[in-house]
Protein backbone atom coordinates (compact mmCIF):
# COMPACT_ATOMS: atom_id res chain seq x y z
CA UNK A 1 0.00 0.00 0.00
CA UNK A 2 1.02 3.47 -0.88
CA UNK A 3 1.26 6.64 1.62
CA UNK A 4 -1.02 9.52 0.05
CA UNK A 5 0.83 11.66 -2.03
CA UNK A 6 0.92 16.07 -1.01
CA UNK A 7 -1.64 16.90 -3.15
CA UNK A 8 -4.90 15.81 -1.64
CA UNK A 9 -5.96 18.59 -1.06
CA UNK A 10 -6.93 18.55 -5.08
CA UNK A 11 -10.14 17.58 -6.13
CA UNK A 12 -10.41 15.19 -9.18
CA UNK A 13 -13.22 14.26 -11.73
CA UNK A 14 -12.02 10.67 -13.32
CA UNK A 15 -13.44 9.73 -16.62
CA UNK A 16 -15.07 5.91 -15.67
CA UNK A 17 -15.59 3.34 -17.77
CA UNK A 18 -16.00 0.58 -15.40
CA UNK A 19 -13.14 -1.47 -17.17
CA UNK A 20 -9.71 -2.51 -16.18
CA UNK A 21 -8.03 1.02 -17.05
CA UNK A 22 -10.29 3.33 -15.46
CA UNK A 23 -10.39 1.74 -12.36
CA UNK A 24 -6.85 1.61 -12.19
CA UNK A 25 -7.15 5.37 -12.83
CA UNK A 26 -10.04 5.44 -10.00
CA UNK A 27 -7.71 3.82 -7.75
CA UNK A 28 -4.73 6.20 -8.30
CA UNK A 29 -6.79 9.22 -8.02
CA UNK A 30 -8.14 8.40 -4.49
CA UNK A 31 -4.81 7.67 -3.32
CA UNK A 32 -3.93 11.18 -4.09
CA UNK A 33 -7.03 13.65 -4.12
CA UNK A 34 -9.14 14.50 -1.28
CA UNK A 35 -11.73 14.56 -3.22
CA UNK A 36 -13.04 12.58 -6.48
CA UNK A 37 -15.90 12.56 -8.57
CA UNK A 38 -16.42 10.04 -11.51
CA UNK A 39 -18.51 10.44 -14.97
CA UNK A 40 -19.51 7.91 -17.23
CA UNK A 41 -21.12 7.86 -21.01
CA UNK A 42 -24.11 7.02 -22.51
CA UNK A 43 -22.87 6.63 -25.97
CA UNK A 44 -24.72 3.42 -27.42
CA UNK A 45 -22.10 1.24 -26.81
CA UNK A 46 -22.84 -2.22 -27.79
CA UNK A 47 -20.93 -3.32 -24.56
CA UNK A 48 -23.13 -2.07 -22.67
CA UNK A 49 -22.77 -4.04 -19.38
CA UNK A 50 -20.29 -1.49 -18.88
CA UNK A 51 -22.50 0.73 -17.37
CA UNK A 52 -23.58 -1.67 -14.82
CA UNK A 53 -20.11 -1.94 -14.17
CA UNK A 54 -19.48 0.89 -13.17
CA UNK A 55 -21.82 1.25 -10.10
CA UNK A 56 -20.18 -1.89 -9.08
CA UNK A 57 -16.46 -1.06 -9.68
CA UNK A 58 -17.44 2.13 -7.91
CA UNK A 59 -18.92 0.28 -4.88
CA UNK A 60 -16.20 -2.15 -4.67
CA UNK A 61 -13.51 0.36 -4.52
CA UNK A 62 -14.91 1.59 -1.10
CA UNK A 63 -14.39 -1.36 0.10
CA UNK A 64 -10.76 -2.83 -0.63
CA UNK A 65 -9.76 0.98 -0.18
CA UNK A 66 -11.75 2.01 2.61
CA UNK A 67 -8.53 4.22 3.67
CA UNK A 68 -9.78 6.59 1.02
CA UNK A 69 -13.63 5.29 0.72
CA UNK A 70 -14.76 8.63 2.15
CA UNK A 71 -12.96 10.65 -0.75
CA UNK A 72 -15.01 8.83 -3.51
CA UNK A 73 -17.49 11.73 -4.13
CA UNK A 74 -20.72 11.57 -7.00
CA UNK A 75 -21.05 9.31 -9.74
CA UNK A 76 -22.34 11.08 -13.29
CA UNK A 77 -23.61 9.58 -16.23
CA UNK A 78 -23.80 11.70 -19.42
CA UNK A 79 -26.26 10.77 -22.41
CA UNK A 80 -24.24 10.74 -25.78
CA UNK A 81 -26.57 8.56 -27.53
CA UNK A 82 -27.16 11.25 -30.39
CA UNK A 83 -22.85 11.28 -30.71
CA UNK A 84 -22.77 7.45 -30.87
CA UNK A 85 -25.31 7.28 -33.58
CA UNK A 86 -22.51 9.71 -35.36
CA UNK A 87 -19.87 8.32 -34.63
CA UNK A 88 -21.00 4.62 -36.27
CA UNK A 89 -18.15 1.84 -35.02
CA UNK A 90 -18.06 -1.43 -34.55
CA UNK A 91 -18.84 -0.30 -30.55
CA UNK A 92 -22.02 1.00 -31.24
CA UNK A 93 -23.75 -1.11 -33.85
CA UNK A 94 -23.89 -4.84 -35.53
CA UNK A 95 -20.26 -4.89 -37.80
CA UNK A 96 -17.42 -6.93 -37.92
CA UNK A 97 -14.07 -6.08 -36.08
CA UNK A 98 -11.59 -5.18 -38.27
CA UNK A 99 -9.05 -3.17 -39.62
CA UNK A 100 -10.60 -0.45 -41.86
CA UNK A 101 -8.76 1.42 -45.16
CA UNK A 102 -6.84 4.07 -43.09
CA UNK A 103 -5.57 1.30 -40.74
CA UNK A 104 -7.73 1.95 -38.06
CA UNK A 105 -9.41 -1.13 -36.37
CA UNK A 106 -13.67 -0.27 -36.37
CA UNK A 107 -14.10 -0.13 -33.06
CA UNK A 108 -12.65 3.69 -33.17
CA UNK A 109 -15.24 5.88 -32.53
CA UNK A 110 -14.18 8.92 -34.11
CA UNK A 111 -13.64 12.11 -31.60
CA UNK A 112 -14.73 10.27 -28.75
CA UNK A 113 -11.98 11.13 -26.37
CA UNK A 114 -11.89 14.71 -27.75
CA UNK A 115 -16.15 14.48 -26.87
CA UNK A 116 -15.92 12.88 -23.29
CA UNK A 117 -13.20 15.49 -22.64
CA UNK A 118 -15.25 18.28 -23.54
CA UNK A 119 -18.51 16.83 -21.48
CA UNK A 120 -15.90 16.39 -18.61
CA UNK A 121 -14.25 19.65 -18.69
CA UNK A 122 -17.77 20.92 -18.45
CA UNK A 123 -18.91 19.07 -15.88
CA UNK A 124 -16.17 19.55 -13.71
CA UNK A 125 -16.19 23.41 -14.17
CA UNK A 126 -19.75 23.25 -12.70
CA UNK A 127 -18.79 21.13 -10.07
CA UNK A 128 -15.78 22.83 -8.70
CA UNK A 129 -13.64 19.68 -9.88
CA UNK A 130 -9.68 21.47 -10.52
CA UNK A 131 -7.55 18.07 -12.88
CA UNK A 132 -9.75 15.78 -15.19
CA UNK A 133 -8.15 11.91 -15.07
CA UNK A 134 -8.13 9.50 -17.86
CA UNK A 135 -7.27 6.26 -18.46
CA UNK A 136 -5.92 7.12 -22.31
CA UNK A 137 -2.94 5.27 -22.84
CA UNK A 138 -0.21 5.33 -26.30
CA UNK A 139 1.60 2.09 -25.06
CA UNK A 140 -0.95 -0.45 -25.32
CA UNK A 141 -3.81 0.08 -27.25
CA UNK A 142 -5.47 -0.36 -30.03
CA UNK A 143 -3.95 2.54 -32.47
CA UNK A 144 -6.75 4.74 -31.76
CA UNK A 145 -5.30 8.49 -32.47
CA UNK A 146 -6.98 10.34 -29.50
CA UNK A 147 -4.87 8.13 -27.03
CA UNK A 148 -1.97 9.88 -28.20
CA UNK A 149 -0.12 11.67 -25.29
CA UNK A 150 -0.51 14.39 -28.28
CA UNK A 151 -3.77 14.68 -28.57
CA UNK A 152 -4.50 14.75 -24.53
CA UNK A 153 -2.48 18.04 -23.88
CA UNK A 154 -3.56 19.58 -27.10
CA UNK A 155 -7.07 18.83 -25.59
CA UNK A 156 -5.90 20.44 -21.56
CA UNK A 157 -4.58 23.50 -23.80
CA UNK A 158 -7.77 23.24 -26.15
CA UNK A 159 -9.61 23.43 -22.94
CA UNK A 160 -8.00 25.76 -20.98
CA UNK A 161 -8.15 28.69 -23.75
CA UNK A 162 -12.02 27.54 -24.18
CA UNK A 163 -13.01 28.11 -20.11
CA UNK A 164 -10.41 30.80 -19.38
CA UNK A 165 -8.53 28.50 -16.93
CA UNK A 166 -5.86 25.77 -16.59
CA UNK A 167 -7.80 22.56 -16.92
CA UNK A 168 -4.97 20.01 -16.15
CA UNK A 169 -5.73 16.57 -17.79
CA UNK A 170 -3.92 13.32 -15.48
CA UNK A 171 -3.32 10.33 -17.49
CA UNK A 172 -1.42 7.95 -15.39
CA UNK A 173 -1.33 4.75 -17.94
CA UNK A 174 -0.17 7.27 -20.79
CA UNK A 175 3.57 5.34 -20.74
CA UNK A 176 2.60 2.21 -18.96
CA UNK A 177 2.00 -1.58 -20.33
CA UNK A 178 -1.00 -3.81 -19.52
CA UNK A 179 1.58 -5.34 -17.55
CA UNK A 180 2.35 -2.11 -15.30
CA UNK A 181 -0.89 -0.98 -15.20
CA UNK A 182 -2.00 -4.54 -12.97
CA UNK A 183 1.43 -3.94 -11.49
CA UNK A 184 0.24 -0.33 -10.74
CA UNK A 185 -3.20 -1.65 -9.12
CA UNK A 186 -0.95 -3.70 -7.05
CA UNK A 187 0.92 -1.05 -5.87
CA UNK A 188 -2.00 1.09 -4.67
CA UNK A 189 -4.16 -1.99 -3.53
CA UNK A 190 -2.14 -4.99 -3.35
CA UNK A 191 -4.30 -8.50 -4.17
CA UNK A 192 -7.61 -7.44 -2.39
CA UNK A 193 -7.54 -4.10 -5.40
CA UNK A 194 -6.31 -6.65 -8.31
CA UNK A 195 -9.12 -9.35 -7.84
CA UNK A 196 -11.88 -6.82 -7.85
CA UNK A 197 -10.74 -5.48 -10.89
CA UNK A 198 -10.28 -9.07 -11.99
CA UNK A 199 -14.03 -10.19 -11.23
CA UNK A 200 -15.81 -6.69 -11.16
CA UNK A 201 -14.26 -4.32 -13.93
CA UNK A 202 -15.28 -4.95 -17.68
CA UNK A 203 -13.24 -4.45 -20.82
CA UNK A 204 -14.36 -6.84 -23.09
CA UNK A 205 -16.15 -4.99 -26.75
CA UNK A 206 -18.58 -7.79 -27.15
CA UNK A 207 -20.10 -7.32 -23.40
CA UNK A 208 -19.24 -11.00 -23.02
CA UNK A 209 -19.77 -11.83 -18.71
CA UNK A 210 -20.53 -15.67 -18.49
CA UNK A 211 -16.94 -17.26 -18.87
CA UNK A 212 -14.30 -16.09 -16.44
CA UNK A 213 -11.01 -16.48 -16.54
CA UNK A 214 -7.77 -15.57 -14.73
CA UNK A 215 -7.55 -12.25 -15.53
CA UNK A 216 -11.19 -11.79 -15.71
CA UNK A 217 -14.85 -12.11 -17.74
CA UNK A 218 -14.58 -11.51 -21.80
CA UNK A 219 -14.88 -13.63 -24.66
CA UNK A 220 -11.08 -13.37 -25.12
CA UNK A 221 -10.84 -13.18 -28.74
CA UNK A 222 -11.65 -9.23 -29.57
CA UNK A 223 -9.01 -6.95 -29.00
CA UNK A 224 -9.56 -5.53 -25.54
CA UNK A 225 -9.54 -9.06 -24.17
CA UNK A 226 -6.42 -9.97 -25.81
CA UNK A 227 -4.88 -7.10 -24.19
CA UNK A 228 -5.93 -7.77 -20.86
CA UNK A 229 -5.38 -11.51 -21.17
CA UNK A 230 -1.57 -10.63 -22.48
CA UNK A 231 -1.30 -7.99 -19.89
CA UNK A 232 -2.17 -10.12 -16.79
CA UNK A 233 -0.24 -13.11 -17.91
CA UNK A 234 3.12 -11.30 -18.01
CA UNK A 235 2.58 -9.15 -14.85
CA UNK A 236 1.39 -12.64 -13.27
CA UNK A 237 4.82 -14.30 -15.05
CA UNK A 238 6.91 -11.53 -14.21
Amino acid sequence: MSQTPPDSLISALVLFSGGQDSATCLAWALERYGRVETVGFDYGQRHAVEMQARQTVRDAMARVLPQWADRLGADHVVDLTGYGRIADSALTAERAIEMDARGLPTTFVPGRNLIFLTAAAALADRRGLEVLVGGMCETDYSGYPDCRNDTIQAMSRALSLGLDKPVPIETPLMALTKPQTWALAHRIGGDALVEMIVEDSHTCYLGERRERHAWGYGCSVCPACELRAAGYAEWVAA
